[in-house]
């Protein structure tokens, strides 16, 4: 008997991606371009991804959840991917990284009071991690957070928060060790799910981005923000570990939506090319657009396929980390190489925002950097590989 991953689609999967396609083609692909020139997505596509049920994706049906595994996950990521970055990104975050770690760490009352709300479009979530400081050294964040009797008071800021000025809920990362030499870095960091209207809570949204210019981007300030210890999400001290699993998981779903602006930029690259003449015949009959295409192709088979075998490895139980740090690192760079290959093929015209892949560019360009950017991933896979820390 061979242990070969079975590439072929269940019923209930085909049937989703069928689904997820009718959706971006019907919901996100008309307006995708208008969001962008408006730095504002519709916030009512949320309730729709909601009752269409993407939103709950993985997520236990008795929490509101719609069930599903985590290939199917994917595939509804990298249709909305095709679509519109900014969308996918307000499913990865509020789903992916937010309400999959309360699945996965939270206690029943936090489960039955947050999970039917992110799972139907009623709540949104955002992921509150990264600090005008500390990108990259996320283990170093300065958000402190200090008792006081049975609560909790933040203090700090956050930076490029997805979905930070409409979130309902932030799962913030704050450092409780204190000035104890014994919780420095990763050991004094804890993980609390703050409702955005809570007192001494602002936030700023971040105008002007290169891309992704529809998602609500924000800057989060927290000045002395009270909340009840039961509102810590796993045990004090094991923050980071929260942190670093929901990331695990939320690169393969930026993986799966680069695959999607790949494949974007393959069907508007052929389109064009087999439509557009010069020299009296279409451009598709030159042999350099055939290259330009062909190595689209190839980037998109290849970045799905290592896409899936994270998802593989989830559903199996298995380890899983350096293989979503591959997936995301190729995904973005063939995102980025894609969409540049798709600008040539269509010219000056790519240049313009009436064709899509001008957006596609922008938008994979990001892919590179956030939830850990390509150099981090090659360290996380030299270290997997060598047993070695590089610096």
């Amino acid at each position: 008997m061979s242990d070969a991953m079975d590439l072929e689609l269940s019923e209930e999967q085909t049937a989703v991606r069928a689904l997820a396609a009718a959706f971006t083609d019907r919901e996100i692909v008309p307006y995708a371009a208008e969001w962008d020139r408006a730095e504002s997505v519709d916030r009512s596509v949320i309730g729709r991804l909601g009752k269409v049920g993407f939103l709950g994706l993985t997520i236990p049906e008795e929490y509101g959840g719609s069930g599903g595994d985590h290939l199917a996950y994917c595939l509804v990521l990298e249709e909305l991917g095709r679509g519109d970055s900014s969308v996918r990104g307000i499913v990865s975050v509020s789903l992916g990284l937010v309400a999959k770690s309360v699945n996965a760490y939270g206690t029943e009352e936090q489960k039955r009071h947050w999970l039917p709300r992110l799972t139907s479009g009623e709540a949104l979530a955002c992921f509150a991690l990264t600090e005008p400081g500390t990108g990259s050294d996320a283990a170093n964040l300065s958000t402190r957070a200090v008792r006081d009797g049975e609560d909790w008071l933040i203090s700090g800021s956050k930076m490029f928060i997805t979905n930070g000025t409409w979130a309902d809920v932030a799962l913030v990362f704050a450092r409780t060790g204190g000035d104890d030499p014994d919780k420095r870095g990763h050991k004094g960091v804890s993980a609390f799910l703050v409702p955005t209207d809570a007192p001494g809570f602002g936030r700023r949204e971040i105008h002007g981005k290169l891309g992704l210019r529809g998602q609500a981007t924000a800057e989060l300030v927290f000045d002395g923000v009270r909340v009840p210890d039961s509102a810590r999400l796993g045990p004090e001290g094991k923050g980071f570990t929260v942190a670093m699993a929901a990331l695990a998981k939320g690169r393969m779903s930026v993986a799966a939506g680069c695959v999607g602006i790949a494949r974007g930029c393959l069907e508007a690259a052929v389109g064009y090319a087999t439509e557009r003449e010069q020299f009296g015949k279409p451009i598709a009959s030159y042999q350099l657009v055939q290259e330009l295409i062909s190595d689209i192709a190839v980037d998109v088979e290849a970045a799905r396929l290592l896409t899936w075998r994270v998802a593989d490895l989830i559903e199996r139980g298995l380890p899983f980390a350096t293989e979503s740090s591959v997936a995301k690192l190729f995904a973005s760079e063939a995102a980025v190489r894609a969409a540049n290959n798709a600008l040539q093929v269509f010219g000056g015209y790519g240049y313009i925002d009436e064709y899509p892949v001008g957006k596609y560019l922008r938008d994979a360009r990001v892919m590179t950097l956030y939830e850990g950017t390509s150099q981090i991933q090659k360290l996380l896979i030299g270290r997997s590989l060598t047993g070695v820390n590089a610096f």
